[in-house]
This record gives C-alpha cells, structure tokens and sequence, in this order.
C-alpha cells in the first residue's frame, strides 16, 4: 500500500503575542520530538543528486539526508549531515529566508505545504545543543600557513570554519566585545537567542580558531601589518554604516539609526537598565522608516522596551514589503501599525532639541524602478503631521571605510562595496572579501555561501594559484 502522504505543515508552537510584547525571550518555541518527526515524515527523500531544496540552499545542505536522521531519531547523525556544508545551523534554523530559498524549491509544495525545512534545521541544533552534543572534530594535517578572517559575522564565521577544516591556521578579528558581529549585535533575542551564538562560537574555538576581540583593524592593526604577519586574509567586515534621509531636523535629539538602537538593546543590553548602563529614550510613540527585516526588528524591540504606540512608516504599498512574511505576521500580531504610502519630509523639534513631530507626505505609485518595484511619487498638498518621541531610521546601511579607506589598492563601487572577482578576490594581492562588505545589505545564508565560496578560493591560492594581474569584477549579483 502507498504511503499516506500528509499534507499540512505541521506548525511551530509560538509564544502568546500578549505575553512576548513583554519579554525578550525567544518567539517560536521550537519542535518536539513527536512534532519534528511528524514534519519530517512529509519529506519526499528526493534523491541528493535531484533534491531542489539543496540546490536552492546558498550553502548546499544536505537536507533530505538531515530529515531522514531525524526520522531515524539520530540528533547526532542529523547534526553532523548539516554539518558538511554549514557550521552554524542554529543560526540559519532561525534567521534564513527558507521561503525564498530552500523551501521554495521543495517538491512537497506540487502536493500539498512545503516542508518546514528552517524549522527541523533548528530542532537538530537545538537538541544538539541541549545534549551537549557537538559534532566531530576532523583531524587534518596541519599546512603550516596562517589566514586573517577580519570580522566575526556570518562571512567570517563561515570562512574560518572552512580553513580550519582544511588544516590553515585561523586568527579571527572583532571590532566589538564579543564574537558574532550582526548576530549578536542586530539580530534581537526574541529572534536569536545570543546564547545559540555563542555556541556557534565555541565550536569554530573548538576546531582550533584564534578568536580577538576589541581589536579594529585599521586602526589596532593596519591591513599591512596584517598582511605582513599572514598568508592570506578575508575581510568580512559587514554594512554597519546606517543610511540617512537629508531632510530637515535629521540631526534632532531622539533620532536614531537602525544600527545604535538594536546595538543598544541587543549587545549593550538597554532593555534592562540600570542594571546595564546603556540607557534609550523611552516614550509613548515611536516611529519606524523602513520596511526591511530590520525594520521589524526595531519595531518589535520597542515595544518590549515600554513604547505604547510604534509605527513602520512605508512609501509603498505592503507588496513591496522586503521584509520576511514571518516577521511582518509576528509584528502585526504583536499590535505595530503600518502607515503605507506615506514619505518622512521633515521632522520637528521642541525648544530642547528633540524630536516631537514627524512630518509625512503622501505618496501613490507610478512606473517600476531598477528594483521592478513601482516608484513612490508625493502627491502635493498632502503633508501631515504624526507626533513621537523619537524615530529609527531603517533604509539600509553600507559598509564602513574605516578599514580601506587608507588602502587605495582596495577598489569600492559607488555604493562603497568592495569590488572582488568571482572568487572574491580584491585588487590587493593575499586579500579575499565576502558578505555585506561585498554585497551591501545582504542576508545571513548568503553570507555565509561568500564565506565558504571565499575559504576554498583561499585554499586554492595558498596552494600555489597565481593572483590575477587584474582583477574582473564579479557578476553573480
């Protein structure tokens, strides 16, 4: 007899909306055994040369092989499957954009919901991780040669994993106090508990990387020095300059970019100050322009900080929206409002400088953009007024020049990207790059899928492929 074939997804208990607005703890509450195995029944087992999810995954896992350990009740087999190809599957279990990569090509979807591949991705890691179980440590003879990985972030965490397996000596730089760049820093708990992180971490200590905090490159050390000293580096600095609107009043008191108002909360705790002493502006009502993941993030997080009233202000319709439809449903839950159409034109101040009154305009749709999305155009005469205590601008960020901008070997497009070729390569002979640095604002999967991409490329140079006398930049975005 066929098998019965179940169709449904079998959903991930969620905190109650009314209870997490006041708290930071986790939002999805994770499988069960019998859940996870449940969902994992529905898979198909497409076969691992066919399987389109593990094409469609920026870092190639092999997903039917994890499903069906789970299946087998093997956390450890499950776990070391993910483990072949991506070193932090706690991360991705909560923060990859399933339903536009894996998910999207999974062959269940002809007959019935996709498989919750994100969601059993994230049970392995985290029965692992509650079992105290890691995977294996390889043992591989050791090259002799030492790699730089400058930053601590999807990219670098992933190109560090990478060379280490492949017998390189790996000494890992971070800016901040504590390793993980934007996963510890502006990703909030509620989403990715920083302890997940730091579990991640002590793998990549386990297999043997040199992790320094509070060093920044470029001013600790320079890159010259860093080249000196290593065989190869890769700079996975990240996009951690936020983008403002030069509009008036922008310098008021109360205004904050994305970027300081998840810093604060996430990594400086402010949420619970003054037992931690990095206080934010609290108030009734807070604004938000911006409509990315990051967006939700700083919407989300103000509320559990005490604000009554947070609005997403958009110049497009809900659409357009990049968002995750996950984050967008958990803030609409959560009771934040959207104010579609709508464009900042100046924000103004009371007599002590901070910010009162967020003046908008509205907007309707004309012609698609480069983006194909349609352009917001302002409809005159339409200005009107919103009061709050303070706004958190949310339109992306680029990478920060503190690093290059005193290596003109380094060559940036005009966003301030880093040009590599198509094995991440810089003009600078040793000096490889990957993740937002190289792609501005990308997500977490994608970079780690530089990472991985970048470590081999490293390896190939370190054993005995010639730099480039050019350098062509790299047409895969």
């Amino acid at each position: 007899m066929a098998k019965q074939i179940k169709k449904k997804r079998i959903n991930v208990p969620e905190q109650d909306p009314n209870a997490r607005i006041h708290n930071f703890n986790e939002v999805a509450l994770g499988y069960t055994w019998d859940l996870a195995v449940e969902e994992a029944s529905r898979c198909l087992q497409c076969p691992y040369n066919y399987a389109p999810c593990i094409k469609g995954c920026p870092v190639n896992v092999n997903i039917p092989g994890f499903i069906k350990k789970i299946l087998d009740r093997d956390i450890k087999g499950a776990l070391e499957v993910i483990h072949g190809t991506n070193s932090l599957p706690g991360i991705t279990g909560r923060v990859c954009p399933q339903e536009q990569q894996c998910e999207m090509n999974c062959v269940m979807g002809k007959l019935g919901d996709k498989i919750n591949i994100g969601k059993l991705e994230r049970f392995v890691a985290d029965e692992a991780r509650k079992q105290g179980i890691y995977p294996d440590i390889p043992q591989v003879e050791k090259k002799g040669k030492k790699v730089a990985i400058v930053g601590s972030g999807p990219s670098g965490l992933t190109a560090a994993s990478d060379l280490a397996k492949m017998g390189y000596d790996v000494y890992m730089f971070e800016a901040l106090h504590e390793a993980g760049g934007v996963l510890i820093y502006g990703i909030p708990e509620f989403r990715l508990p920083k302890d997940i992180v730091r579990y991640e971490v002590k793998f990549l200590k386990m297999l043997g990387v040199h992790v320094d905090t509070n060093v920044v490159v470029g001013k600790t050390y320079t890159l010259q020095e860093l080249l000196n000293e290593y065989d190869a580096v890769f700079l996975g600095t990240g996009a951690g300059t936020p983008k403002f609107l030069n509009i008036p009043g922008v310098n008021l008191n109360g205004i904050y970019s994305a970027n300081e108002f998840l810093t604060r909360i996430n990594l400086m705790k402010a949420y619970k100050f003054p037992e931690y002493d990095t206080p934010i502006k609290k108030g009734k009502t807070l604004a938000v322009i911006g409509a990315g993941n990051v967006a939700m993030d700083a919407a989300r997080s103000a509320l559990r900080v005490g604000y009554e009233e947070v609005y997403i202000i958009y110049r497009r319709t809900r659409e357009y929206m990049t968002a995750r439809e996950e984050e967008i449903h958990h803030a609409e839950q959560e009771g934040v409002r959207f104010m579609f159409l709508v464009s900042p034109v100046e924000f103004i101040g009371d007599e002590n400088g901070h910010v009162r009154v967020l003046k908008l305009i509205m907007n309707e749709l004309g012609e698609p953009d480069s983006s194909g999305r349609r352009r917001p155009k302002p409809i005159p005469g339409t200005e009107f007024g919103l009061e709050v205590d303070a706004v958190v601008f949310a339109i992306g960020q680029k990478p920060n020049k503190l690093l290059y901008q005193e290596v003109p070997e380094l060559k940036t497009t005009k966003w301030g990207t880093l040009i590599v070729d198509e094995k991440y390569r810089t003009p600078l002979k040793g000096v490889f790059a990957g993740g937002d640095a190289v792609r501005g604002e990308a997500t977490v999967v994608l970079a780690m899928g530089d990472g991985k991409k970048a470590a081999k490329a490293i390896d190939e140079y370190l054993s005995g492929e010639e730099w480039p006398a050019e350098i062509k930049p790299a047409s895969f975005w």
